[in-house]
């Protein structure tokens, strides 16, 4: 899997179609030679030795046109003499920013985890721990560089050791750095805002910088922690591309720079914006890893890969591949209006249209009536409930359902029993006025008895209660950065620290009660990023629920992200987010690409919506593990811009969903074509007679009906025939 070659001190990666190469040049700096289809032991020092010169650069080591800017380099220091954008800048007691790093030693083991941070984990998976040294800083810095060979992924992060007697300022770290010859690729991007979080954006690269990041103390709902370059002619079936996904919640950068001469440098990382992180003599740091993919065989391999990757090698192993219940949040119904009598009522229709699980929202504690108080006091309003949470629960099980609950333990509103005792525990700088979103400030996670003290307040809720579902939401993002547990010159260590121990709460809960079903959210998708899934099984991908909004959002969504991971759920018309009127049967179909459930008043349905919702059910229940856990694509439509087509299938059964937009007068649908089958498979449309091979349904497809009205879906299952 990994291969030292003493002879041209190249080390080669292998997985099971591809291969990571990089190398020790005779003057100790790293190069990265290749990342690409398996070549094997072969000598590439080529790459680098047959660069042609270009003017107007420093040479290094005053050896002539031996051009550090020139090359791809592995993990680029600030200045020396390399003048484009660093992987790695600290500053020294001496006020200097230099560094120069050199290869030291290096050692091949299996993949361990990161302290305190979600690690990607197999029993297959080997590690390069490559040391490099800069002597006159006294610093070590170890490149650990991975390989799962099953799942041809390649990750990636950094250790930082300060060997010196003088503390060091690290202000970039870069957990990856890619070095291409070449700028003929396009960037590939997720991002939105609120309500239409990770859609597609992509386009070519230009000379200069380019890329995403967050400054807003959470991953965010604007941009996602991946970058991808493309080769030009890369679509979702064939070409080219390279992903960097970054197993992080936090501020982070991800950047595509092309220098004077048509290379492109790729990075991902901690933001280094608002960033520092104080070494002391005998401290590390250690970065948060990246999961890198190359593939040729375009988009949905990407997915594919990603997918299998996280679920077997990320996701919390209890929940991984198991199925998931479909649940009903009382959000939509009721708000913050309800009683007893209207959440019993809720849970009853519930159960009889075969949902499993009822979540009861935001509003169940506390004084809490609307979003200006009680935030911190997780104490149940039984005044509220009827009498108390556990009688509730009761009440609920005994109808047969599992019980859920929201909350959001990260934050606190000013009218708070905790915040009048702990008004110091808040994220602020002191001085100044902190400032409100939705009446609510953050909890100061950096800070260790904050940790132990959200611990102690879930467990205590956990124990007492029948729960076998959280929903843990942040309703705001990170202002007024300060924190009164950390000196001043650890001031910039806030938004890191703040993760860090977000990790620490959410793996001590998880660890404890290893039964817990727990779904994040910030917002909808604020924070859906692999960090999170390390704890999380699933995450609310959006709080806009419109079905039509949410076909672009659960598209980019699923470029990375199993579809396990993503809860989609029907909620009424006209849409509360957008106003939009959607047929059910439409919103049933987009809500099934993944985590099915519902989130709309069941009392104010009529007969006829009941029915269909009681038949979306049962047909959900029937091939829940094809659409929960099968594999998902998506498939080519005649016009992108006003239809959207996606595939699930699995060992016996194949479904293709197919979605317009809008109806147009006069045109004929085309057909849709499904992917990845066996050409001599043969398929059975379910309640029919009619028999498709694989090659059929991939060459000619099945016939898309004309549409009558806008919003019109469609959806085929075929059983998979034994030989």
């Amino acid at each position: 899997m990994i291969e030292f070659n003493q002879a041209t001190q190249q080390f080669h990666f292998f997985s099971q179609n591809d291969q990571f190469t990089l190398g020790i040049l005779p003057s100790g700096h790293l190069a990265f030679y290749y990342f690409g289809e398996k070549l094997g032991n072969v000598d590439l020092s080529y790459v680098v030795t047959e660069i042609q010169r270009a003017s107007y650069l420093a040479d290094t080591d005053c050896i002539k046109d031996f051009k550090l800017e020139q090359l791809p380099l592995v993990y680029p220091a600030f200045g020396n003499p390399d003048l484009r954008t660093p992987a790695f800048e600290v500053e020294l007691a001496d006020g200097s920013r230099l560094s120069d790093l050199r290869y030291q030693k290096h050692q091949i083991s299996t993949k361990k985890e990161i302290k305190g941070l979600p690690t990607t984990l197999h029993e297959s998976a080997q590690s390069l721990q490559l040391v490099l040294y800069d002597c006159v800083a006294q610093m070590e810095v170890t490149l650990i560089i991975s390989i799962f060979p099953e799942h041809d992924v390649f990750t990636q992060h950094v250790r930082i050791e300060n060997q010196g007697i003088t503390e060091v300022q690290i202000e970039r770290c870069m957990s990856v750095n890619l070095d291409f010859l070449s700028d003929n690729y396009d960037l590939l991007t997720l991002g939105g805002a609120w309500g239409r979080e990770t859609h597609l954006n992509r386009r070519k690269v230009t000379q200069g910088f380019q890329g995403v990041d967050s400054k807003r103390g959470a991953s965010g709902h604007g941009q996602n922690p991946f970058i991808g370059l493309l080769a030009p002619d890369c679509q979702e079936n064939h070409g080219e591309l390279y992903g960097l996904n970054l197993v992080y919640s936090g501020n982070f950068l991800a950047s595509a720079e092309v220098d004077m001469h048509q290379n492109t440098r790729l990075q991902i990382g901690i933001n280094p914006f608002a960033f520092s992180w104080a070494l002391a003599p005998g401290a590390y740091f250690e970065t948060p890893e990246v999961v890198m993919v190359h593939t040729c065989g375009g988009l949905n391999e990407l997915s594919l890969r990603y997918h299998r990757f996280y679920q077997e090698c990320l996701l919390p192993k209890k929940f991984a591949k198991k199925e998931r219940p479909i649940l009903m949040n009382n959000w939509e119904a009721t708000y913050f209006d309800f009683d007893k009598e209207k959440i019993l009522a809720l849970a009853t229709t519930g159960k009889e249209l075969g949902m499993e699980l009822f979540v009861l929202d935001d509003g169940w504690f506390g004084q809490r009536n609307n979003d200006d108080s009680s935030l911190g006091d997780w104490t149940p309003n039984e005044e509220k409930l009827g009498g108390s949470l556990a009688e509730l629960i009761q009440a609920i099980c005994h109808l047969g359902l599992d019980f859920g609950l929201w909350i959001e333990p990260e934050m606190v509103s000013p009218k708070s029993h905790l915040f009048q005792a702990h008004p110091d525990w808040i994220i602020r700088v002191a001085q100044r006025e902190p400032q409100q979103v939705r009446h609510q400030y953050v909890l100061d996670l950096s800070r260790v008895e904050v940790q132990d003290y959200l611990i102690e307040v879930l467990t205590k809720l956990l124990t007492e209660n029948q729960i076998s579902y959280v929903k843990w939401d942040m309703n705001r993002n990170i202002t007024d950065a300060g924190s009164r547990g950390l000196s001043p010159n650890h001031q910039q260590e806030l938004g890191h620290r703040y993760i860090v121990g977000l990790y620490r709460i959410l793996a001590t809960i998880t660890e404890r009660f290893s039964e817990l079903l727990l779904e994040t959210c910030a917002g909808g998708g604020g924070r859906f990023d692999p960090g999170m899934l390390a704890y999380s099984a699933q995450i609310w991908t959006s709080d806009d629920t419109d079905a039509i909004e949410r076909l672009a959002i659960q598209e980019g969504t699923s470029l990375l992200y199993p579809q396990a991971t993503m809860s989609c759920h029907v909620s009424a018309v006209p849409n509360h987010q957008v106003g939009r009127i959607t047929s059910l049967k439409t919103r049933g179909i987009v809500a099934q690409q993944g985590n099915f459930g519902y989130e709309l008043d069941l009392l104010a349905l009529s007969e006829a919506e009941k029915i269909e919702i009681s038949r979306q059910i049962s047909e959900y229940k029937a091939y829940r593990r094809t659409m929960q856990l099968g594999r998902l694509v998506r498939l080519a439509v005649y016009d992108a811009t006003n239809e959207h087509g996606w595939q699930q299938e699995d060992e016996d059964y194949l479904i293709l969903n197919h979605v317009f937009v809008l109806a147009k007068a006069n045109t004929v649908p085309k057909r849709l074509k499904a992917i990845n089958l066996e050409n001599n498979a043969r398929y059975q449309l379910v309640d029919s007679q009619r028999f498709f091979t694989g090659a059929e349904l991939m060459s000619i497809g099945l016939s898309i009906p004309k549409p009558t009205t806008d919003f019109a879906s469609t959806r085929w299952i075929l059983r998979k025939l034994e030989e």
